[in-house]
């Protein structure tokens, strides 16, 4: 059987992702600052892009050589396969010495030095300069070394006595003298196993809860009872110790006055400050999307570089090679980060039309959305504007709410219009609230006042909104009061 090779034409689609298509696509999702960080650090890389600064548009406002020139060299020199035009045609304005795409923003002062915080003391610090101060035994100080570092930011031991034992040369009596001694440390409860050994650690400590008898029947309960306390069984617990309801108050309150995580407070969580990419402006009677673009570099083509690429410029074309393809991916960058503003300018009007009463009277009137409603409203897919509301964050006269934040499942209500899951979850917390505590209100009467309002849901979903506005259940509620 004889082999032979042949050529054959096959027509087919195929979905193509362009490198400039790519790009944008990765830009959409970037919040504002990832956003700076990859324009500096383009910048960096690409001797093409430099910042637009007022003072420089001022300086190089003539240009060194006039069109006519160029026009006048003669044909043959005009062999390259640059083409001018059509660069000029698509991207004239960005090409442009003076060319601005965005509103500078103000230049706001950083604030003073000595309002600038020093950094504070960490639980692990904090404990090693007691150990110092404690014992000067060098095997004592490397078990409390191994105890400390093996402590998590709440202040609880992570590590089993016999894990720490193989940490060195030491007998699990040696490592439990060391994990006593670290527990003697301010604050009290510190390098505890679990919550009862954290609690009894600071019932034990002298005058810390109490009087004898109260700190007797404390640990009792910490020790014997925990599953109760926890589950608010107080009637079981008083039958239990053999005291009486109001007997047993005044001992629970000294458990509860105990601090269950003693090392957060030198581990405090850093605020999250949130830099919103949209602001909604109220002129007159019309609410208007306005970008955040503070902090983002103003781009454009360095000229300097750029005339590099004059036919009358003595360069070679290795030069001229490489000042191309900077150039095209200069280009291609400011025309991502234009595309990216605009479709997010796009979405955020898409969102003002559709919860105009939301921006207006709160969450009450928030109405139920979904990605595709605003995807037809603005003529792109899905997709596109799943990515546009990915990390970013929008400030309305309601807050600062995350753009996902309006996306939310609708529940068909009798008087026609379907209500967001936000507004009944909402209409559920204010109903609890107002609810009298000796006589609380069960998930099944909260299903018949919602009837009345005209929105019918069954009991496991309002049960299913609860847990997830973490309200306790009606029983656990009257305990709680």
């Amino acid at each position: 059987m004889a082999i032979s090779q042949k050529l054959h034409t096959k027509l087919v689609q195929k979905l193509i992702l362009t490198p400039s298509l790519q790009q944008a696509i990765k830009l959409l999702p970037m919040s504002t600052l990832e956003l700076s960080e990859l324009l500096n650090q383009e910048m960096v890389e690409n001797p093409l892009l430099e910042e637009n600064i007022e003072e420089q548009q001022q300086a190089e406002a003539t240009p060194e050589t006039p069109p006519e020139k160029v026009e006048e060299k003669p044909a043959q020199e005009k062999t390259d396969t640059w083409d001018d035009q059509d660069y000029e045609y698509f991207f004239g304005d960005y090409l442009d010495d003076g060319y601005r795409p965005r509103t500078p923003t103000e230049v706001r002062e950083l604030p003073p030095i000595e309002n600038t915080l020093s950094t504070s003391a960490s639980l692990s610090d904090h404990l090693l300069w007691q150990l110092s101060m404690q014992s000067s035994d060098p095997t004592t100080r490397a078990v409390g070394e191994a105890v400390i570092g093996n402590l998590d930011d709440d202040g609880y031991l992570v590590a089993t006595v016999d894990e720490l034992a193989t940490m060195g040369p030491w007998s699990i009596e040696t490592v439990e003298a060391g994990l006593a001694l670290v527990q003697g440390f301010d604050p009290v409860g510190v390098a505890a196993r679990d919550l009862q050994e954290c609690l009894l650690l600071q019932l034990r400590h002298p005058g810390l809860a109490g009087t004898q008898d109260e700190t007797v029947i404390a640990e009792t309960i910490v020790s014997q009872h925990m599953r109760l306390l926890q589950n608010h069984q107080i009637p079981e617990l008083a039958r239990k110790v053999g005291l009486s309801i109001e007997e047993l108050k005044q001992h629970v309150d000294i458990i509860q006055r105990l601090d269950p995580k003693p090392g957060s407070r030198f581990n405090p969580s850093q605020s999250q400050y949130v830099i919103p990419d949209v602001h909604i402006v109220k002129v007159e009677d019309q609410y208007v999307a306005v970008l955040n673009e503070e902090g983002l570099p103003q781009l454009r083509i360095s000229p300097v570089y750029r005339r590099l690429l004059d036919k009358g410029s003595e360069n070679s074309d290795e030069t001229r090679a490489y000042v191309k393809d900077k150039f095209r991916s200069a280009l291609w960058l400011i025309k991502s980060v234009e595309q990216r503003q605009k479709t997010i300018h796009k979405v955020a009007t898409s969102l003002i039309n559709f919860q105009r009463d939301f921006l207006d009277h709160g969450i009450e009137y928030l109405r139920p959305l979904v990605l595709r409603d605003v995807a037809n409203d603005i003529g792109m897919h899905e997709s596109t504007v799943s990515r546009v509301v990915t990390n970013k964050y929008m400030h309305t006269p309601q807050g600062v709410f995350e753009m996902k934040y309006f996306f939310h499942s609708g529940i068909a209500s009798s008087y026609g219009e379907a209500v967001s899951s936000v507004t009944i979850k909402q209409r559920i917390r204010k109903i609890i609230e107002a609810e009298d505590g000796r006589k609380p209100l069960s998930d099944s009467k909260i299903v018949s006042m919602l009837q009345k309002e005209g929105l019918d849901l069954a009991r496991r979903t309002i049960a299913k909104y609860r847990e997830e506005l973490k309200i306790p259940t009606s029983n656990q509620r009257k305990v709680l009061y």
